[in-house]
C-alpha cells in the first residue's frame, strides 16, 4: 500500500514544486483536490483525515487553521508545516535533520514536523553547531547578511521583479522584528536575536548567507581553520550539507538562472582574527520544497534523499 500525502495549498511555488516531485515517486499517492476546492474547509479537511502525511504550504494563519482542522477529525494524519506559524512553537518538531546529534530521529517519530525558514536554513547550519561545540559564544550579538532570488517572495514577488526588469538588489526587513530572526535565536541556543540584514537580488533562485565574525576577540582563540574543520567534521556524514573550500578565486557566486538544488554548501573563509561563515542555497531546494520532501522521507522510512537533486 503506497503512502497517502495531501499538499494543503499546493497552488503556490513551494506546494507546486512539492507536488511535482512527488507525483514522478511509485511509492507515494496524492490526494489531490479540484481547484473549487481548495479554499472548502470541508474536503480540506476530508483530505486531512484520508492521508497519511499532510504538507502544509500555507500562510502562517491559514497553517494553524488546517491543524486545528486536523484537530477536529481527530486525525492521525502526521504534519509538515512549511509555514513559520510553528517553527519555535511547543510540540513542533524542527525540520533541520542534520542540525544537531538525534534530530533525526526525533523527525524519524514526530507527528508535526515545522519546516526550516530559508535564511534561518544557512543561519543555523553555520553558527548552531559552533555554539553547541563552545567554539564561538552564545552570548555574542551576531549579525546576518544575507541575499535570496526573488523567488523567495511568492507569486506576488515574482510577479513585481519579472514586470519591472530593473530591480538589481531589493533591500528589506530595515526594522528589527522579522520573522525568521526568533527561528535563528531560538535554535541556535543564542542570548541575543541576531542582526538580520535580508535582500533579495536579481536572479530567481538561489541564497547566500554570510556572518562575520570577530574571532581574536572571542575566548578560547578560534580560527576560520578550526572552525571549518569542526563544521567538516559536524556534517561528515550529511548527504545533503558539504563543507566545501573556498574557491581559489575567492569568488562565491550566484547566477541569475541557478540550477535547482538541494544541497546546502557552507564555507569558511578568515584567519586567526576575522572570520566569514557563508551558506549557499537554494531557497526553494533545501530551503524549501525540498527541506519538506526531505522530511517526509524520514518520517516515511523511506531513503532519506529520495526525489531530492544533489
Amino acid at each position: 500500500m503506497t503512502i497517502r500525502v495531501f499538499i494543503d495549498g499546493a497552488a503556490g511555488t513551494t506546494g507546486i514544486d512539492i507536488a511535482e516531485r512527488l507525483a514522478r515517486r511509485d511509492d507515494l499517492s496524492l490526494i489531490l483536490l479540484d481547484d473549487a476546492d481548495r479554499k472548502n474547509a470541508t474536503a480540506r479537511g476530508d483530505a486531512l483525515a484520508a492521508a497519511d502525511f499532510a504538507i502544509l504550504c500555507l500562510p502562517d494563519d491559514a497553517a494553524r487553521e488546517a491543524v486545528a482542522l486536523a484537530d477536529a477529525r481527530a486525525s492521525t494524519v502526521r504534519l509538515i508545516d512549511a509555514s513559520s506559524a510553528h517553527r519555535t512553537a511547543a510540540g513542533w518538531t524542527y525540520g533541520f535533520a542534520e542540525l544537531r546529534p538525534g534530530q533525526r530521529d526525533a523527525i524519524r517519530h514526530a507527528t508535526r514536523v515545522s519546516n526550516p525558514g530559508c535564511y534561518p536554513t544557512g543561519f543555523l547550519a553555520l553558527v548552531a553547531p559552533l555554539v553547541a561545540r563552545g567554539l564561538i559564544p552564545a552570548d555574542y550579538p551576531y549579525s546576518v547578511n544575507a541575499v535570496s532570488g526573488y523567488s523567495g517572495g511568492g507569486k506576488a514577488l515574482i510577479d513585481r521583479f519579472e514586470a519591472a526588469g530593473d530591480i538589481a538588489y531589493r533591500a528589506y526587513a530595515l526594522w528589527p522584528g522579522h520573522k525568521h530572526v526568533p527561528e535563528m535565536q531560538h535554535h541556535a541556543g543564542l542570548t541575543h536575536p541576531p542582526l538580520f540584514a535580508p535582500a533579495v537580488v536579481n536572479a530567481f533562485r538561489g541564497m547566500v548567507v554570510d556572518v562575520p565574525l570577530p574571532i581574536g576577540q572571542f575566548t578560547g582563540a578560534p580560527t576560520a581553520d578550526s572552525l571549518r574543520a569542526a563544521l567538516a567534521d559536524h556534517y561528515a556524514d550529511a548527504a545533503l550539507v558539504r563543507v566545501a573550500d573556498t574557491p581559489s578565486d575567492g569568488e562565491i557566486l550566484l547566477r541569475a538562472h541557478q540550477a535547482p538544488s538541494d544541497v546546502l554548501e557552507l564555507f569558511v573563509t578568515g584567519d586567526q582574527q576575522q572570520a566569514r561563515l557563508i551558506a549557499r542555497l537554494d531557497n526553494l531546494g533545501k530551503g524549501a520544497s525540498g527541506a519538506c520532501v526531505q522530511a517526509l522521507n524520514i518520517m516515511a522510512e523511506l531513503p532519506e534523499t529520495a526525489g531530492l537533486r544533489l
